[in-house]
């Protein structure tokens, strides 16, 4: 598996919605519900402007389909 980079948290919801992840609603400035066809919802909970680390963006991969190639 690839290394995952650290990354600003605005980027990564880009690369879901890309990805077709949509936004199913959103609380407040950082909680978004995300949902895709086939997939569980997911509660995608950053400001954009947060760093989200390696280990993170590993555990958001396994449950969205996102890869390092991705971002």
């Amino acid at each position: 598996m690839s290394q995952w980079p650290s990354t600003k948290a605005r980027l990564v919801l880009s690369a879901l919605l890309q990805f077709g992840w949509t936004v199913k609603r959103q609380s407040g400035t950082s909680h978004r519900v995300l949902s895709r066809s086939g997939w569980p919802d997911y509660v995608f909970a950053f400001h954009d402007r947060e760093e989200i680390g390696p280990r993170m963006l590993a555990r958001i991969a396994k449950r969205t389909g996102l890869t390092p190639e991705d971002l």
